[in-house]
């Protein structure tokens, strides 16, 4: 793997790409691990920042421009915040269940499926793996 494309790459694309990363091995380590305790709610909480910065500075990428300089994958984004306080907030409410559904869709959706995206052809992350 070359990571000379990502290192030179412009803007938020390499804190948005590495915090990916983290975010990527931190919410896997999160999900396998025992719940509950001291270190699930310290791990989560590195989790949560960690996305944020993924969602954050992803509006600040605006190489696709399809409305303005936004593109769909911006709406992910958005998503990805509300899902994290919705997340955050039923987990203070004692609503686990609710917690668990938020955080796993989250892991889905905005760590896995949006990433499987960035392998596509002409994008960075195709270019550091094939």
């Amino acid at each position: 793997m070359d990571f000379a494309p990502l290192l030179s790459a412009k803007g938020p694309i390499p804190l948005h790409a590495f915090a990916a990363f983290a975010a990527l091995g931190v919410g896997a380590a999160q999900l396998a691990l025992p719940k509950g305790t001291l270190p699930h709610r310290l791990v989560g909480w590195f989790w949560v920042g960690g996305m944020a910065v993924v969602a954050v500075s992803s509006f600040f990428i605006n190489e696709i421009r399809l409305i303005g300089p936004f593109s769909p994958i911006h709406l992910l984004s958005v998503l990805t915040l509300v899902g994290l306080w919705q997340a955050v907030r039923t987990a203070r409410l004692g609503r686990i269940d609710a917690h668990r559904r938020h955080m796993r869709n989250l892991f889905f959706y905005a760590l896995i499926l949006a990433g499987a995206f960035t392998l596509l052809p002409g994008r960075i992350m195709h270019q550091i793996l094939f």
